[in-house]
Parts: structure tokens; sequence; C-alpha cells
């Protein structure tokens, strides 16, 4: 057996159809890295000026502001702990965070699963009304939602921030995995329904456990947008302060700044603020992105 070596021409035109494709990606990848680098120092270094200025007295902020701190000051967190009251911010932050992702999660996982593998009348309707819900800018809806708060008498209560982060949070997350739900092969549901379990067990022990990327990614999104959220609390709960969340509270903690001249304390808040959302996704990070992707390798 001999084996013939490709003629020349044919290798020569090959590369002549091949060189401006090749050329062309090195120039894209080289453009991405660029702006992949730009971005990252456009928002990366305020965070970094914020953190060095967290640990520094309020003469070194305002004299040199990008200078290292002589000392590092982490009485300065102590200080926006507890004399400014951020500990009970971060408390209530936490709780109704904590409990509106939960419930989130449970109900929009369940509708989720039912748009995308049951038929039934009105199904089509839910499932754009849910489409339009994420259409609708909230403005449109804080001051409606004052009104209905206020008749229901939970205006400036857990419950009731929690039951507005919950019906925030839900068309997005229907939307997200009623598409991750139909990606998921329905020979395995079947198998289950064969073998005697019911459509309850076949959600939570077969399904459930199947979408769990797209579970947790949507969490984790939902969380990082409810401890964001600073334009309803403002709105509906904005009468007690010990009742404010981590966003009004570094806005209180601004505005007296001005009047106390202790902005090292309010640096020192905006880190213990940015800490949850930051370790949320380092640790997470991996499971996000297999979230993002799983839908559409299926």
């Amino acid at each position: 057996m001999t084996l013939t070596a490709p003629a020349p021409g044919r290798e020569i035109a090959h590369w002549v159809e091949t060189a401006p494709r090749r050329s062309g990606e090195h120039g894209l990848s080289i453009f991405t890295h660029f702006f992949l680098i730009g971005w990252s120092i456009i928002t990366g270094l305020p965070i970094l000026w914020v953190l060095m200025s967290s640990v520094k007295s309020d003469n070194e902020i305002f004299v040199d502001s990008w200078k290292p701190p002589a000392m590092l000051r982490f009485d300065n967190y102590a200080r926006a702990w507890t004399d400014a009251n951020f500990s009970q911010y971060f408390f209530n932050s936490f709780l109704i965070v904590a409990c509106a992702v939960v419930i989130v999660m449970v109900l929009g996982s369940m509708m989720s699963y039912g748009l995308a593998r049951y038929d039934f009348p009105g199904k089509t309707v839910l499932n754009y009304a849910f489409i339009g819900a994420m259409a609708v800018p909230i403005f449109l809806a804080v001051v409606p939602l004052f009104g209905v708060m206020k008749q229901l008498g939970v205006l400036n209560t857990y419950h009731g921030m929690i039951a507005v982060y919950v019906a925030y949070a839900m068309p997005f997350t229907v939307f997200f995995l009623s598409g991750f739900f139909a990606t998921l092969p329905k020979e395995i549901s079947e198998a289950s329904f064969i073998d005697g379990a019911g459509h309850f067990r076949t959600f939570f022990y077969v399904m459930v456990p199947m979408a769990r990327p797209g579970i947790i990614s949507i969490g984790i999104f939902n969380a990082l947008g409810m401890w964001n959220q600073y334009l309803l609390p403002l709105f509906l709960n904005n009468e007690d302060p010990n009742k404010y969340v981590v966003t009004q509270g570094l806005a209180k903690m601004a505005a007296d700044a001005g009047y106390a001249s202790d902005f090292s304390g309010l640096f020192a808040g905006l880190i213990i603020g940015m800490a949850p959302v930051l370790i949320l996704y380092l640790l997470f990070q991996k499971q996000i992105q297999s979230g993002m992707t799983a839908g559409a390798l299926k």
C-alpha cells in the first residue's frame, strides 16, 4: 500500500481559503481579550478603591485617596457594624431574601414544571402573562403596589416585603426554568410513572435533581437581585429604621456621613454589604456557568 501526498497546488489553495478566516478569528480574539481586560479594570478599580478606603482614616481618604493606608484600621468595620446599626440592616436583608428565595424557588419550579410538561386550558395565556410581567417596569408598579399593601396592612413588615420580593422574582424564574424543564428527557419521567411514582414524587425525586444546575443558577440570580434591591424597600419599608434592609442602611449611612464625617465607616459598610454577594458568586461560580449552558447543551 502506497501513500500519495496531496498536490502542492491543493495545499496552497486550502491555505489561501482558510487564511482570511484564521486572521479574522485571531483579530476577534485579540479584540475580545482587550475588551474583557478593559471591562475588568473598569469594574475592579472601584471595588479595590472602596476596599482600600475602608481601612483608612477619614483624613487619609481625602488627602491622598489612592495612597495605601499607613495602618490598617479594622475598627472601621466594628464601628459600622455596631454604631451605625448595620448589624440590624444585615439581619433584615438576610431574613427577607432567604425566605423570599426559598418560596420563589419552590413555587416557581413547580409552576415551571407544569407549564413545560403538562397541557391544560389557559396554558398559553398563563405563559404569556409571565413573559409580559417581565416587561413591566418596576417604577409603574410601585404606586399601585403601595396602595394594595396599605389596604392589606402589610406595609413596613417583613412578610409584606417577602411577598413583594416573591412576586418580583417569579416571572423571570418561571420563564427561565420552564425552558430548562422542557429540555429534560421525557422518557425518565415516564419511566418513573411506570414504576408507580405519582406526579409529586416524580417532580421532587426525579426532575428536581436533574434540574439542579438551572435551579441553583436562577436561585443565585434571584438572591443577588433581591439583596441589591433598593427601590421597593424605599417605598414600601420606609417608616421604621430598625426594619431597613442593607441598601437602605447604606443610603442612611451616606446621608449621615456628611454630618458626622465618618466616610471610613461608610466604606466599611459598603464592603460588608457587598461581601455576601461576592462570596455567593465565588462559591457557586461553576454551578452558575453550568446552569446557564446546560439547557443549550441538552
